[in-house]
């Protein structure tokens, strides 16, 4: 396999002696306590780092032959330019085992499944919009979600690589002020970059957000309107309650994560989005009941008839097992995959047997794995996990801005 044609500096960026500009400075979207979070700073590979992947990706991959010879031609790039570049065989076993390390992920017992896109040799913005929308068609599938990731130009010195700003490829418009909410207040910072950048669409409920990219930081952010066959979206009925469909309610079908940085060996890749398919909780618990989210619990709840003066009425969760139902079932009747979270945590206990029959170590924090609803009724619930080491790598990490 040879070496991947992006070498030297990123077209038209070796000095970048422009300032930052102004309009939108990035800032770290971190969850308390986040870890990992992103280690290569200014594009600069360590040697020691590097040398640990390819000894990892070569014992692991008998097939690509002895260590040593590509050792010495990567430590002797890195001496010459800083930093080294990966075949596309080792670019797509790093953002596999990043998957594999992903300590917050119930589901990786798929990480072999993973489609990795080589996109390294993207670097304008319409480029990279052009390959976001791709990924989104390729992961929706026709419905049978397919694990996809993109993988962009890396950082290297002296030249950042580009950035998707928003949280995930498709999300909601967000409005948050004193008098409450319109959409989903998560994305109000990048509801309000985009107003900035010139995108004037009027937010509802469910207003599907530009993607925003930006080359390099000398270069203003640009927005791109999704095509509509790229937003794939499920509108959210109940099984037994007809009212549910007045709601309005529904949710995209492709949950593409943008915001990590992939680290591979030393090399970070700061725009590779990556995607699975939902289990339910993440949207009828989270997305859709969370208070600083949708904050669809009173409502649900006061339409089933409860009493939502009383704690004890325990209304909260009833109407949380309604909503996650609903959800559920309209995913299915779209023929959309859906995970629910006491499958996907069996499915979980199974890969750790797998893994322990490969004799390595499945670091996990129980804090994520465990479900916002009926935790204890799970599988991982009633057990320990190895620590997730905040030096692991490959992995995705929270991305630091410029």
């Amino acid at each position: 396999m040879t070496a991947h044609p992006l070498t030297g500096a990123h077209p038209g960026c070796p000095h970048h002696t422009a300032a930052p500009d102004p309009v939108a400075p990035e800032r770290a979207v971190l969850a308390p306590g986040e870890e990992p979070v992103q280690r290569v700073r200014d594009g600069r590979a360590d040697p020691r780092e590097a040398e640990a992947f390819l000894r990892q990706y070569h014992r692991e991959r008998p097939e690509a032959g002895p260590v040593e010879p590509r050792l010495r031609q990567a430590l002797a790039e890195i001496a010459a330019t800083g930093t080294y570049t990966h075949t596309r065989a080792e670019l797509v076993f790093g953002a596999k085992v990043a998957w594999r390390n992903a300590g917050r992920c119930l589901g990786r017992l798929y990480w072999q499944s993973l489609t990795v896109r080589d996109l390294r040799h993207v670097s304008s913005a319409e480029g990279i919009a052009a390959a976001c929308f791709e990924h989104l068609r390729q992961g929706h599938n026709g419905g049978r979600i397919r694990p996809v990731v993109s993988v962009f130009a890396p950082d290297r010195p002296g030249c950042p690589g580009p950035r998707v700003r928003n949280g995930q490829l498709v999300s909601y418009a967000g409005l948050r002020g004193t008098g409450g909410r319109v959409g989903d207040p998560k994305n109000a910072d990048t509801t309000a970059l985009a107003r900035r950048l010139g995108w004037r669409d009027p937010v509802g409920e469910f207003t599907v957000l530009p993607l925003v990219v930006q080359e390099r930081p000398d270069r203003a952010p640009r927005w791109f309107r999704l095509p509509e066959d790229t937003v794939h979206e499920v509108a959210i009925t109940h099984p037994h309650l007809p009212w549910f469909a007045e709601l309005g309610l529904r949710w995209h079908a492709v949950p593409a994560v943008s915001h990590l940085a992939l680290e591979v060996g030393g090399v970070c890749y700061p725009s590779a989005p990556q995607n699975g398919w939902y289990m339910v909780t993440e949207i009828g618990a989270r997305n859709l009941g969370d208070t600083g989210r949708y904050d669809l619990l009173p409502e649900v709840a006061r339409r089933l008839g409860l009493d939502t003066a009383a704690e004890d009425s325990l209304w909260r969760d009833r109407a949380l097992v309604e909503l996650n139902l609903a959800v559920l079932h309209s995913f299915r009747r779209a023929g959309v995959t859906m995970a629910d979270h006491h499958t996907e945590a069996r499915r979980f206990l199974a890969h750790i047997e797998r893994e322990d029959r490969a004799g390595r170590p499945v670091p996990a924090d129980w804090s994520w794995l465990v479900p916002p609803i009926s935790g204890s009724a799970t599988a991982v619930f009633h057990r320990y996990y190895d620590p997730v080491p905040g030096a692991l790598r490959p992995a995705f990490v929270a991305r630091l801005p410029w």
